[in-house]
């Protein structure tokens, strides 16, 4: 199985340092050039008051920044754009940067971000009927020629044009553990992604999206089972959880990868062995050089 990995990016600056964010991309990114194929931005407006990038603005940006990346949010909230224009942004990025965006997606959940922009925040049934008619809005503004039109249960299209069509096609990612939404993924999705999950988790939400799968006889080999979260790497364990420890989230050696490259490289295979074959990681510690050495010449080495 062929495993893949792609970097998940700060939400935004340290406080009152504007240009280390930048700075420090810039530090790591060229570097990983070889053993990383794509570039991640979360879709979020605040973390208690920390600065915080807006995604599509980041991801525009990086994209003619590091040409030779796939880029995609994990994950656009679908409310937070209209899912028509939101298609047609898509089409755009993916003409621009001559086929490197994916589009990554999830219902939407972080109810105080709703509530400070003035979205209406729907219960979590409306938000899944949204994400459905959202990616129905997708396929048929990327694939359909001509104007088209679709009215489901909350959006609507009327002879809208999206032009020109993308090329190749956008892969479409679905994010989340729900059982509708891991629903709507086999329905639509090339790929799917669980965050911050440890080993059991993952594997019973698979088994849950494979009995989807054998629902709609669609072959579970047509859909990427990915992980989105957390790495803290060493060359000891206990400098690998002096990493972790920098940061007062709520990631733990239950949910996020933590040691040195032995260790992680057992931890992800036990994934891989259960189906999973794309990374998407927040590595602690970026642009430490050390960590960049550990994470490109150790651990990947040993996975891929």
């Amino acid at each position: 199985m062929a495993v893949d990995f792609g970097l998940g990016l700060a939400a935004g600056p340290p406080m009152g340092q504007h240009d280390q964010w930048l700075a420090d991309l810039d530090a790591t990114v060229p570097k990983l050039k070889e053993t990383f194929r794509s570039l991640w931005m979360t879709d979020h407006f605040f973390w208690d008051g920390e600065p915080t990038f807006e995604a599509w603005t980041a991801l525009s940006f990086i994209a003619a920044r590091y040409p030779d990346f796939e880029i995609g949010p994990m994950v656009l909230g679908q409310s937070y754009r209209n899912p028509a224009t939101l298609a047609l942004m898509a089409s755009t990025l993916q003409t621009l940067t001559n086929g490197r965006f994916i589009m990554a997606i999830g219902a939407g959940w972080k109810e105080d971000e709703y509530l400070a922009y003035d979205y209406e925040y729907p219960s979590p049934k409306i938000r899944l009927e949204q994400l459905e008619d959202t990616l129905i809005i997708f396929k048929k503004m990327w694939e359909e020629a001509g104007q088209v039109s679709y009215e489901g249960k909350h959006y609507k299209i009327t002879d809208a044009w999206c032009e020109p069509k993308p090329d190749p096609m956008i892969p479409i990612l679905v994010g989340g553990g729900g059982k509708t939404t891991m629903k709507h993924a086999a329905k639509y999705a090339d790929m799917w992604n669980l965050p911050d999950a440890p080993l059991d988790r993952y594997t019973e939400r698979l088994d849950i999206l494979k009995q989807h799968l054998d629902d709609i006889e669609r072959d579970p080999d047509t859909i990427r089972y990915t992980w989105f979260g957390r790495v803290a790497i060493g060359a000891t364990e206990t400098e690998a959880e002096k990493w972790g420890n920098s940061r007062t989230q709520k990631w733990t050696k239950d949910n996020a990868f933590v040691g040195t490259p032995d260790q992680i490289a057992e931890q992800m295979g036990s994934f891989i062995d259960v189906g999973c074959d794309y990374f998407m990681i927040d590595v602690i510690g970026l642009p430490n050089e050390d960590v960049i050495g550990l994470l490109t010449e150790e651990l990947i080495p040993k996975l891929t």
